[in-house]
């Protein structure tokens, strides 16, 4: 069956990619992927963009991710795999690799310029990061990864608090199109009464 011509590409990408990533959680699991595909939809209804582009570098853009492959990126390669073995079209293909390897934070100025297919995804992956569901993805990885979320008195350690502060709080300065940036003052505005009540309760600060 041609995969392309009866359009299910996306749906077929779909299943291999919760085949992949089954297990996979604190906070980068398929749940992630499913709500990242969700606000990339909602984005680019405003922003523009070809929808199919979108949907496939949503469903890709962990599927190889680092904290689960020894510390090494495979997001891109795992993409062209799957895909080629989809038969996609290897313009597709090749479009899809490049936002999947250029979307993420840590890259920071290593990325290459990004599709606005690119940042729209790229926009959704960040909005993830930010409200409730924000404050659950960074408990999640600390509980799976040992960090504490919060240690009084030790700023320099590495905690959750101290991650609201070093990444999430950036992010909404960081937001491509106007959708998304609407989105991450409120997620943001949220974060702050959420950590101003958590420090209020605990007695401290950061």
């Amino acid at each position: 069956m041609d995969v392309l011509t009866n359009d299910r590409l996306v749906d077929r990408a779909e299943v291999v990619v919760r085949q992949r990533m089954s297990g996979q959680a604190a906070g980068h699991g398929m749940d992630h992927v499913l709500r990242v595909l969700k606000s990339a939809r909602a984005i680019q209804a405003e922003a523009g963009g070809d929808l199919k582009i979108v949907e496939l570098a949503a469903l890709l853009h962990d599927v190889g991710d680092a904290k689960f492959h020894d510390g090494v990126e495979r997001s891109a390669e795992f993409a062209r795999e799957i895909l080629g073995d989809l038969g996609a079209e290897s313009a597709l293909i090749d479009h899809v690799a490049h936002i999947v390897d250029n979307i993420s934070f840590r890259k920071g100025i290593d990325s290459s310029e990004l599709s606005l297919e690119g940042k729209v995804v790229q926009d959704a992956d960040r909005l993830d990061a930010l409200g409730a569901i924000g404050i659950v993805r960074t408990i999640e990885y600390g509980a799976a990864f040992g960090q504490p979320f919060y240690l009084p008195g030790e700023d320099d350690a590495k905690t959750g608090v101290g991650h609201f502060h070093e990444k999430l709080f950036k992010l909404k300065a960081l937001m491509n199109t106007d959708a998304a940036r609407r989105m991450a003052v409120e997620r943001e505005e949220f974060m702050r009464q959420f950590l101003d009540h958590f420090l209020n309760e605990c007695g401290g600060s950061r």
